[in-house]
């Protein structure tokens, strides 16, 4: 049993601890801290978890093997940095980091101190995602040619001008750090990395605050071609649609953190002009938080790293950084 300490008790950091906390037995949380500790007492008790007054407070108690943050993008460098060098294992939420120089630094400083850094991409542990991937594996859906996603909500209208949500150093490329990078790492899983990224995007919506509107369109190093939409002033949606040389498969919706449906249509080889209706695929109810949580558990416990040099997590951070170049200079730009 692997136990954590929580960095960060606001609403995820919140859903993370109840995820696993009496239903794993693979980790637990056993402590946290919290920027505002006095909004934190009541779940910490409920929970169990011993409160500290901060992270150095946190890092130092023996009782903690491992460390979750769910805490503002800009600290996780730092945060996962200070982590290995107490030997705590980490779990990060997304984004990773916002600049590849310091998600490079962050995977050394796990490597040296011997310790497992993970990212919480937790639609990797979606049933429906895993579907996709082997129909594209078993020629099911054929060669992929294509990826289209988009994931979008009020996220602008949730948070005031003061808030950190707001901050255009915490959120650059407006709906991409906090929802988009979701649906670059399930395209990803699919298609490999990413070769070269244009974007545009632009805040239209409000006169203070984060980029409400933008968009990608992605090249991968397999050939693939993507598209992706991050529009966080409007109704809650999502969706990633792929498209194979022998059909293509849909998931979306407006809840994302459920256990999702899968479309699925595939050519008819024997009338081509048939327009085959898709079929409706439904999965046993699964928390992908639970599953990545304990992905992280078992890792830790083999001695197994997870996030490393050359891996996706880092690639992921480069095309979010080629995002943000291309937006300002309205260029096409490589990922390295």
């Amino acid at each position: 049993m692997i136990k954590a300490g929580i960095v960060g008790l606001g609403r995820w950091g919140r859903n993370l601890v109840t995820s696993v906390q009496g239903k794993s037995d693979k980790i637990v949380f056993v402590a946290g801290t919290a920027a505002t500790p006095e909004k934190s007492k009541d779940f910490a008790a409920q929970h169990r978890l011993k409160l500290h007054a901060d992270y150095g407070a946190l890092l130092a108690d023996a009782t903690v093997d491992a460390i979750v943050l769910a805490t503002p993008h800009t600290l996780h460098a730092e945060q996962i940095v200070a982590a290995a060098k107490a030997k705590k294992h980490v779990f990060t939420e997304k984004p990773f980091t916002l600049d590849r120089a310091s998600a490079e630094s962050a995977v050394q400083a796990c490597a040296a101190a011997g310790v497992t850094l993970a990212v919480g991409y937790n639609w990797r542990f979606q049933p429906a995602l895993n579907d996709i991937k082997a129909k594209l594996a078993h020629g099911t859906l054929g060669k992929l040619l294509h990826m289209e996603g988009n994931f979008c909500g009020p996220s602008v209208y949730r948070f005031d001008a003061e808030h950190w949500r707001q901050d255009r150093d915490e959120g650059p490329a407006g709906g991409m750090t906090g929802r988009g990078v979701h649906v670059v790492d399930a395209m990803m899983y699919l298609a490999g990395q990413v070769d070269t990224v244009h974007a545009q995007s632009f805040r239209l919506a409000q006169n203070f605050g984060l980029d409400d509107t933008t968009s990608m369109l992605f090249r991968f190093k397999s050939g693939a071609t993507g598209y992706l939409g991050t529009v966080i002033a409007t109704a809650e949606t999502w969706r990633l649609q792929v498209f194979g040389s022998n059909g293509w498969a849909e998931v979306g919706d407006v809840e994302h953190l459920t256990t999702w449906q899968m479309r699925l249509c595939t050519i008819d080889r024997t009338n081509l002009h048939h327009h085959q209706k898709p079929q409706v695929i439904t999965y046993p109810a699964t928390s992908t938080e639970r599953a990545e949580l304990e992905h992280f558990a078992e890792a830790v416990a083999a001695r197994r790293p997870l996030a490393a040099a050359g891996g996706d997590e880092v690639h992921a951070v480069g095309v979010l950084e080629a995002i943000l170049k291309s937006a300002q200079s309205g260029a096409t730009v490589g990922v390295e």
